[in-house]
């Protein structure tokens, strides 16, 4: 008999995103679809267009008591292209302008917020039959515990750290709130410095813990990556591992996506979509070489270092593209930059086909992260033709193989890497990936060689189905 499993995440593509969870929410169940039957489970945010995701009631309500609190819970679904997903609504939870709050900061009962939809999914488990519980990230963490202290509950549980640096860390005054009876405020439990630690609960209390590269489940074991938690972690290292993410091949494809004015299979195919984007960012120069960041514009993503080194960069014979979205201090001076600089241009916020129109354009992707637990930005350029300019840490150093060890046969994508996190290493980086450029044949062999190369989720979807169906172990 198919296992079923039940995947729960706090934000899913295309119903809300912030980041990349919300594309491995979106693809790592679809790879999985071949090996069980998968359920995904999120928040019903106010956000999402219930109307244009076919999103409907499903007829089914319940209470859920915290604290002596009773909460509402209404439970929606879809189909999508055979997938089903589940939503949780209930006002606390979801009636928000935004996810989690602002750039700047979070609402201030994200706790609550949370702790009930944790609730909501061991509620959801006694209702419907799941064998195994897949995890993801702090929002949904709390349900590790609450099935480990409730006899009723067996199922598997699988829990996947996307980014240890957010581990939704609250006063402890919430256990009470939330019901959590307070001899687990303990160290080997939630508490966390005198506070409460959610992300806690999932290494705790899950049967395999998981992190989106192997590089980074290394990171996370040692002071300078661990965020605190690395004695934790090499408490429970036994049940952690890390694999790699992919890529929806489908969705993040040149040839099919109709975001582009021209799909294109190779190299030479870029052209056309670079010339349309530069015509309608009033940049000049299609011959020279177009560097882009797209992401979050925070500490993390090494904004820092490219905010230093951007006008050294720019006075290169370059075009720059930045797509993001963030801190409002980050804004401000990326937006004081192109005020000063005419080959800079800043589209402030995220759309979707937008960037996909600007991975079509580029010709390198500049990924300067401070830490970087996997990264999907890298895969996608590859996919797209553009060479990614990293730092060699976490993820990027599992997916982006140097250009000096370059191999023609090889099935690994190639980019221009540096090893030490300054505006000076990446400035190097980025002469180089100019100079790369002028050697147009080159260049494009190894465009080309990237293009080939497959960044699905096909080897990543059968190592979790081995911990889906590995049997039990005591840790410790």
């Amino acid at each position: 008999m198919v296992k079923k499993v039940l995947f729960a995440a706090s934000e899913v593509y295309p119903f809300a995103k912030t980041g990349g969870l919300a594309d491995v929410a979106h693809a790592l169940p679809r790879a999985l679809k071949n090996l069980y039957d998968v359920t995904v489970v999120m928040p019903l945010y106010r956000s999402i267009d219930r109307e244009k995701h076919g999103i409907v009631s499903l007829g089914e309500s319940w209470n859920i008591t915290m604290g002596g609190v009773e909460y509402p819970i209404d439970l929606y679904g879809c189909n999508v292209e055979g997938y089903e997903y589940y939503f949780i609504y209930s006002p606390l939870l979801c009636d928000r302008e935004f996810l989690y709050g602002t750039p700047e900061s979070g609402y201030k009962d994200n706790d609550l917020r949370f702790a009930l939809f944790s609730y909501a999914i061991t509620a959801l488990l006694k209702k419907k039959h799941y064998d195994v519980l897949h995890l993801n990230d702090w929002q949904c963490a709390l349900a590790a515990l609450l099935i480990h202290k409730d006899p009723m509950l067996s199922p598997k549980v699988i829990y996947t750290i996307h980014n240890l640096a957010y581990q939704g860390i609250f006063d402890a005054t919430i256990l009470e709130t939330i019901g959590i009876d307070r001899t687990y405020f303990t160290m080997g439990s939630l508490e966390f410095y005198g506070r409460v630690n959610f992300m806690k609960a999932g290494i705790a209390y899950a049967d395999e813990v998981t992190t989106v590269s192997p590089t980074y489940a290394r990171e996370i074991l040692t002071n300078e990556f661990g965020w605190g938690l690395e004695g934790f972690l090499h408490f429970h290292h036994a049940k952690l591992s890390g694999i790699i993410n992919g890529i929806d091949m489908e969705h993040f494809s040149p040839t099919e996506d109709g975001a582009l004015i021209a799909p294109y299979s190779e190299a030479k195919g870029k052209k056309a979509n670079k010339s349309d984007l530069l015509k309608k960012l009033k940049l000049k120069g299609v011959n020279k070489p177009l560097c882009v960041f797209i992401g979050r514009f925070t500490h993390q993503k090494g904004i820092d270092l490219l905010i230093e080194a951007l006008p050294k960069i720019a006075d290169l014979e370059c075009n720059i593209v930045l797509l993001g979205e963030g801190e409002e201090k980050y804004h401000k001076a990326l937006e004081l930059l192109c005020a000063n600089h005419k080959n800079i241009h800043l589209t402030f916020g995220y759309d979707e086909s937008f960037s996909h129109q600007v991975y079509a354009a580029a010709d390198f992707l500049l990924m300067p992260s401070l830490f970087e637990p996997c990264g999907l930005n890298q895969m996608i350029a590859f996919s797209y033709g553009a060479l990614p300019i990293v730092h060699r840490v976490g993820g990027l150093v599992d997916t982006v193989k140097r250009l000096e060890t370059y191999q023609e046969d090889s099935c690994s994508g190639y980019g221009l890497t540096f090893n030490t996190p300054t505006s000076r290493a990446l400035l190097g980086a980025v002469k180089k990936g100019c100079e790369l450029f002028e050697d147009k044949k080159y260049f494009e062999r190894i465009i080309n060689h990237n293009m080939r190369c497959d960044f699905s989720w096909g080897e990543s979807a059968i190592a979790y189905s081995v911990l889906y169906e590995k049997e039990r172990e005591i840790h410790g």
